[in-house]
């Protein structure tokens, strides 16, 4: 019987409520789910153990900002399937793209971003990282030319894509963009959000870090926020001293969830795929449809860095004669789909994109980027097929009158 039991065998009813049952040793058994850890802090029978903790984080767990099992556990199967050596988890994956952005570009950078990325990392670069002197370039990097340019141009610390965009669902040549950012000593950064690793590895294609908003697709339940960069050891362990300085890190209950959302990632993927491309094929066939995007399964350019021919969910269309207030009585006229600014969850989800992802652009910079007043946004997901075209057909009457 340890010191801890028998003083507790001898302690008053209040002492033991607290105290009991802390500290079961399960012995040979091994749960097989991780579990849950709550603990904010942890006891250490060696003041020697704890310091070595206290110095390197790596090697145990002392405080809660520092490190978690739970977290970890998601951490170390994030990495796996990104074919990476190490991972951070994030309680969000804006605060994932600010943690990026804190290590790779510092005053006086310059850094080249995908013109039509996520419109909140265009609001963090034109805002707070510009007012530090930090200079944001934008491009259409599927203009591997213009792109190449300007990186040529600017020499800058970090070139900044999303393997599909948001949300003209552009695909990015990732090996050649690497190659641009590494002629020029740039660290090559991707938001794999949209394809998740179930269909591009981004380090595999010469990326120096992927990242992710995990509330998508990675957990795609819509039940948790999160987000997750992977990389090599090195800039991971220097992303983890700026998360455990800032504080910018996870709850263990939103990494369990996250971690429970990945086991299915490959098989939701697939029919969230396989869903998107029935759509499509109904939208190519409805005249009211002027234009639809979703990546080409063909294009020659792209088509060797997919996994497979699955190509996501994420699916954009423009509709003849929509303009905002059409658009708004489609969104309440749909039934199944649900009208929500988010994606990559089970369920179907649309959104107006003028209105919300890219709201923050001026009118004139919409139409400079192509995102008009007719395009909405489709994230497609694993309910019955027929059902969801359905509910577009009937939603789209509505609109339309």
């Amino acid at each position: 019987m340890s010191k801890r039991t028998q003083s507790l065998a001898a302690a008053r009813p209040a002492t033991r409520a607290i105290h009991s049952g802390e500290h079961l040793d399960l012995g040979p058994a091994k749960p097989t789910v991780a579990p849950i850890h709550l603990s904010t802090s942890y006891v250490f029978e060696s003041s020697d153990d704890l310091d070595t903790v206290f110095d390197n984080p790596a090697e145990g767990y002392a405080y809660g900002r520092f490190g978690n099992p739970t977290v970890r556990a998601l951490e170390t199967a994030v990495a796996a399937i990104e074919n990476c050596d190490a991972a951070i988890a994030y309680p969000s994956g804006m605060a994932a793209i600010n943690g990026v952005l804190q290590l790779l570009a510092k005053p006086g950078d310059h850094v080249v971003v995908s013109r039509d990325v996520y419109g909140a990392t265009l609001t963090l670069l034109n805002g707070q990282f510009a007012a530090i002197g930090v200079t944001p370039h934008f491009v259409d990097v599927t203009d591997l030319e213009a792109t190449k340019a300007l990186v040529d141009e600017v020499s800058p610390t970090m070139l900044f894509a999303e393997t599909i965009s948001n949300p003209l669902i552009k695909v990015a040549n990732l090996k050649v963009l690497a190659d641009i950012a590494h002629a020029r000593d740039a660290r090559f950064v991707v938001d794999n959000t949209f394809a998740s690793p179930a269909l591009v590895v981004p380090t595999d294609l010469g990326a120096d870090l992927t990242l992710h908003s995990t509330t998508k697709y990675i957990a795609g339940h819509g039940d948790v926020l999160g987000g997750v960069i992977a990389g090599p050891t090195g800039t991971i362990t220097a992303l983890r001293d700026l998360a455990r300085i800032n504080g910018a890190v996870p709850a263990s209950f939103d990494a369990w969830l996250t971690l429970r959302g990945l086991k299915t990632l490959h098989l939701r993927m697939r029919g969230h795929s396989e869903n998107a491309r029935a759509v499509v094929e109904w939208l190519q066939n409805d005249p009211r449809i002027e234009r639809i995007y979703y990546p080409d399964v063909n294009d020659p350019a792209t088509k060797d860095q997919f996994i497979s021919d699955d190509r996501g969910g994420m699916v954009g269309f423009e509709v003849k004669g929509m303009d905002k207030t059409a658009a708004y009585r489609y969104l309440e006229a749909l039934t199944i789909v649900e009208p929500a600014t988010t994606l990559g969850d089970v369920s179907s989800l649309s959104l107006y994109p003028a209105a919300s992802s890219h709201r923050g652009l001026t009118p004139e910079q919409r139409a400079e980027w192509n995102i008009g007043d007719n395009l909405i946004r489709l994230s497609v997901g694993i309910e019955d097929s027929r059902d969801i075209i359905d509910d577009i057909d009937q939603a789209l009457t509505v609109a339309l009158g």
